[in-house]
């Protein structure tokens, strides 16, 4: 292991937020889909002591609630749809997003 100097506050989110350790940008920082390492094996950095609480999951919500609500003030007055299919199609979208957004938000916690 090579000594790894102290990166800045940008690099460390931009590494958190690819999913990379924040210290050394090389090791992955989820062994699954939210489980976090117990510690990088490029560089060794422990990780697996931070806790990213309820801050992804509110990041989440805030960014996914904007794009679903938007989506639908911007649709629902040009289409008729039945009831149930607009129910569909916005509860998908909005499961579709988080499953994509909630990964990157747990890593960009976790690299902050």
């Amino acid at each position: 292991m090579s000594p790894v100097l102290h990166p800045s506050f940008w690099q460390v989110v931009g590494r958190g937020a690819r999913g990379r350790c924040p210290r050394c940008g090389v090791g992955r920082l989820f062994a699954r889909y939210l489980k976090a390492v117990e510690s990088c094996a490029a560089c060794g950095e422990r990780l697996g002591h931070i806790r990213a609480d309820d801050g992804p999951a509110w990041l989440t919500i805030l960014i996914v609630g904007h794009i679903v609500v938007a989506a639908i003030l911007a649709v629902e007055p040009y289409v008729d749809w039945p009831q149930w299919v607009s129910s569909v199609v916005w509860l998908g979208l909005a499961l579709v997003l988080v499953l994509i957004v909630l990964h990157p938000a747990k890593a960009l916690f976790i690299g902050i």
